[in-house]
């Protein structure tokens, strides 16, 4: 897995890491004296720089002045390798002005297809005992990954068998498309917490990647940049890895309607998805199949009136009047294969599009496609429920639901790719997808 470095600003600086060896103000020479809060939770695990790499964030309340992880091959009875990471000092400015600790921990050179047991904290609180399976591909091909957007706390109606999927090894990780919680910030950050909480019993089993969403602006982004901790970016907002035979592309479509923080960060956006893709291209014989993965879809036929449903949306076509920066033609000129979405929740797949003509040709829509496949996948289930279709789509839909629900994503190898919604409703884990395509070459 290769990691793609964003040298420019975009909106927040590196992370100011606490010193390894600093004494926390409750410490004195008395060692009864301890944190009131350094009980660890809201464990999450997220891919690292390399294949062989996992990384680990979790939360305390207080400073408990060291961050531990015992680990080891879960065929030992119980862990013994610690490993030591870093800490940061997260605080929220609104309202209470509430401190939290982020601590992350990298686990390196972890043995494909192992699983490993593991437990994080220190002597002043341990969370449970959970486990992962190092990254290999599955014995059929690929990765299984769960795929969606606007995933909330109340009415998060796919969370139960998101969590059980996990937990089964049924998933490989997930793709969080942006909008968490409604919002991480809500009541000083309390509604985060409760998120990461819930998302726990997924993301403490499979790495939990993510992009961002409109429900992230508060505060300059800052819950989502300090609570999420993606490869080789101190902000989350944009990021690339290779993981078999795919390139994954994390970028913001915020950047284009944030505008409050300035428009530095769309240029330098642009630069970073140029450069990445540029790239791409030039290694696509060993991995052949370009994904994009953003919030604001370019299209939808949703009832709402948002910016994919207008003629001219801004992340398609480009910043109003001078139409710059749009992501549409820079997508298919660099042949990028697939573009996941959410925010529209709702679930809907497109006919292979570019400029709002649908591109045939082939002998089968999906095989060969001459234009990027564009899929939105945002009903995971949220406060705001499903939203309405409009009667009279555009020719380039070609499947609609408004059931809750997630995606399934698979790069099987060099020549297909399977993608399925899976309705929350469901009586079985694996559910009965009502939607599927087989994208091939």
């Amino acid at each position: 897995m290769n990691v793609y470095l964003l040298l420019l600003v975009t909106f927040a600086t590196a992370r100011e890491y606490l010193n390894p060896n600093r004494i926390p103000q409750w410490k004195t020479n008395n060692p009864n004296y301890g944190p009131d809060f350094g009980q660890p939770e809201q464990v999450h695990l997220s891919l690292g720089e390399t294949p062989t790499d996992m990384v680990i964030t979790w939360l305390t309340f207080d400073d408990p002045g060291k961050t531990l992880v015992n680990y080891g091959p879960a065929t030992d009875r119980k862990p013994t390798l610690v490993v030591e990471g870093k800490c940061v000092e997260f605080l929220d400015k609104q309202g209470e002005v509430k401190r939290r600790y982020i601590h992350r921990v990298t686990l390196s050179n972890l043995v494909p297809g192992t699983t490993y047991i593991y437990r994080v904290g220190s002597e002043h609180g341990w969370s449970p005992l959970y486990r992962f399976t190092a990254l290999s591909p599955r014995a059929d091909g690929g990765y299984e990954i769960a795929v969606f957007g606007d995933l909330g706390n109340q009415n998060a109606r796919s969370l139960g068998k998101l969590q059980q999927l996990a937990q089964d090894g049924d998933i490989d990780m997930v793709f969080h498309v942006g909008d968490f919680a409604y919002n991480m910030d809500t009541d000083n950050g309390r509604v985060g917490d409760e998120f990461f909480r819930q998302i726990e019993p997924i993301a403490a089993y499979v790495p939990y990647m993510t992009a961002v969403g409109n429900h992230e602006a508060a505060a300059n982004f800052s819950h989502y940049a300090n609570r999420f901790s993606m490869p080789k970016t101190d902000d989350n907002m944009l990021y690339s890895f290779d993981l078999g035979h795919a390139h994954f592309i994390f970028f913001s479509t915020e950047f284009y309607f944030s505008t409050e923080y300035g428009w530095k960060q769309i240029q330098n956006q642009w630069n970073f998805l140029i450069d990445d893709l540029t790239k791409a291209i030039a290694n696509r014989g060993n991995v052949p199949w370009i994904l994009t993965f953003g919030h604001r879809p370019m299209y939808c036929s949703d009832f709402d009136g948002d910016d994919c449903t207008k003629y001219e949306s801004i992340i398609r076509t480009g910043l109003p009047k001078t139409h710059a920066y749009g992501l549409e033609k820079l997508f298919y000129e660099f042949g990028v294969d697939i573009e996941i979405w959410a925010h529209e929740h709702s679930y809907e797949r497109m006919w292979p599009v570019y400029n709002r003509t649908v591109y045939n040709g082939t002998a089968s829509p999906y095989l060969n496609p001459l234009a990027p496949v564009h899929i939105v996948s945002g009903s995971a289930g949220c406060r705001e429920k499903t939203d309405m279709f409009v009667s009279d789509p555009g020719p380039w839909s070609a499947k609609r639901s408004s059931d809750y629900g997630f995606g399934i994503l698979r790069v099987h190898n060099a020549t297909h790719v399977h993608f399925r919604q899976v309705a929350a409703h469901n009586t079985t884990s694996q559910g009965n997808p009502h939607s599927a395509v087989l994208l091939s070459r």
